[in-house]
């Protein structure tokens, strides 16, 4: 093992280029609920580099200044084209880094993070760095503390992308030059830190115990605002939410989705009444418009629950189909990253004219978990997706492929199915008898009033095949609701044989 190499003035100097992976341990995707299949990056300023022991400003009038302590690269010999087995001997060495941020100017530049990323001091490395010829890649841990708390510790085993994918990839489109610097992504535990607050940032050899020794940064109020001709500070949830990890960090209520109300209980209240008695409960609530009209499906009257994934087409314009549509498109994405338990609803403008999907894409949702597909489009290959055991609710069977009508535009947004608005999360009933489209908030007590009014219904039907009349039984006027009670009090026996 040689010695440390001490990180420097001069050895910023050197550094062209400060390029960024966005993300690459598990633990940071999973906060962020997606994993990338790639990796990919973005730059920050060589003037943001700065040594262990400085100070950073927290701009005036900001309040999202974030740490995240990484492993840097330095780039020891010109790479371009590299494979990824012989990438790793172009890195001269490693060492600890902060890759700082301040979130309230991010909206500004549009995902580059230039602004919000590059200010000065915003990348601190050091205080040495260590031969990467000494070590092993996958053997390196990083660890950050705050005021002398430990908020982050990693070790590269968990990366996403290994440090050679990271650099063969970022020299296929240019020159990596001696003295750049790749930062490689921070694990889970990055937040908000405050004026006064103290980060370190180390990185440790797992094999022989040498480490790069602690980076230090403080953190000082600024006293220069934003001027008026340029993007000014501003704070979203959704910012918050980034900067300090997690919406419980940040101190916000957790968000209601539809697979965190999809309690067993209340799944087992949805499977247990009609779509058309949901239907009913939501008009009570002034929800008017929450059914897909589609008159396909599958598997009949088998009930399907779940939440909301989105797919977007647009109308087929050559051009944009020749750009978008071929190869591995957002319709192929999009059915590529169903999660267990989820619904693929697909927005076609109500156009039959060509298939929104086939017998492949849908056995692909199937063997993902997804609980079924509802297109207000066309089915394609619709006998053999009727084989496959996923529910599929279509607007008509067509042979033609999709660039005959539609392109595949977006994923995970808003759209409007069948004439219903669906949102990510939704939580959806359908069989077919009707789609239902519930928002989370409302499912608890939709479900359960739904309940309800299904143990009314089933009360009425009773009592109508017994040969009572409508008249004060449908609705229940006060006296058969008295004999309605007593039966629920008693237990709900057979209605066949109570006696009134």
């Amino acid at each position: 093992m040689s010695n440390p190499i001490p990180v420097s003035e001069e050895t910023f100097a050197q550094a062209g280029k400060v390029l960024a992976v966005h993300l690459s341990y598990s633990s940071r995707a999973a906060q962020r609920g997606r994993t990338p299949k790639f990796p990919s990056y973005f730059m920050k300023a060589s003037s943001s580099l700065a040594t262990t022991g400085s100070t950073v400003e927290r701009p005036a009038g900001t309040e999202l200044l974030a740490f995240e302590g990484e492993i840097a690269l330095i780039i020891g010999k010109a790479a371009r084209r590299v494979s990824v087995e012989e990438a790793w001997s172009y890195v001269g060495s490693v060492t600890a880094s902060n890759d700082l941020g301040v979130h309230d100017i991010k909206y500004a530049d549009k995902g580059s993070n230039i602004r919000s990323k590059s200010g000065d001091g915003y990348t601190p490395m050091g205080p040495t760095a260590l031969a990467a010829a000494d070590l092993d890649p996958a053997k390196l841990r990083v660890q950050t503390w705050v005021n002398g708390k430990i908020v982050q510790d990693a070790d590269t085993s968990e990366l996403l992308f290994s440090f050679a994918q990271i650099v063969a990839d970022l020299s296929q489109q240019m020159t990596l030059e001696p003295g750049d610097v790749i930062l490689t992504g921070t694990p889970a535990g990055s937040s908000v830190f405050f004026p006064g607050d103290v980060v370190e940032v180390e990185v440790t050899d797992l094999l022989s115990g040498a480490t790069t020794g602690r980076l230090k940064t403080t953190a000082v109020e600024g006293t220069s605002t934003f001027a008026s001709f340029g993007n000014q500070p501003k704070v979203t949830d959704k910012d918050k939410e980034d900067a300090y990890g997690d919406r419980e960090t940040a101190g916000m209520p957790a968000l209601v989705t539809g697979k965190s109300v999809l309690t067993d209980e209340v799944r087992e209240q949805l499977a247990g009444v009609a779509t058309a008695t949901l239907s009913a409960t939501l008009r009570k609530r002034g929800l008017n418009n929450v059914n897909i009209e589609v008159p396909g499906a599958t598997k009949g009257m088998k009930r399907v629950i779940g939440t909301a994934r989105t797919l977007r087409y647009i109308p087929n314009r050559e051009d944009l189909f020749k750009a978008h549509g071929a190869g591995y498109n957002i319709q192929k994405q999009s059915i590529d990253s169903l999660n267990d338990g989820e619904i693929l609803v697909m927005e076609a403008r109500g156009e039959t004219g060509s298939a929104t999907l086939g017998d492949i894409l849908a056995l692909r949702s199937q063997q993902l978990g997804a609980a079924g597909i509802i297109s207000d489009g066309g089915v394609r290959d619709l006998d053999a997706v009727s084989g496959l055991e996923i529910p599929v609710f279509y607007n008509g069977a067509h042979p033609a492929v999709l660039g005959r009508k539609h392109v595949a535009w977006d994923k995970d947004i808003t759209v409007a199915c069948g004439g219903v608005s669906v949102q990510p999360g939704d939580v959806i009933v359908a069989d077919s008898d009707g789609i239902v489209v519930i928002p989370p908030a409302m499912v608890a007590e939709v479900a359960a009033e739904a309940m309800v009014t299904e143990s009314n219904d089933e009360f009425i039907f009773a009592m109508v095949q017994r040969g009572h009349g409508i008249e004060g039984l449908f609705p229940m006027n006060a006296d058969w609701k008295t004999k309605y009670t007593a039966w629920k009090d008693a237990g709900s026996p057979d209605l066949a044989t109570w006696e009134l």
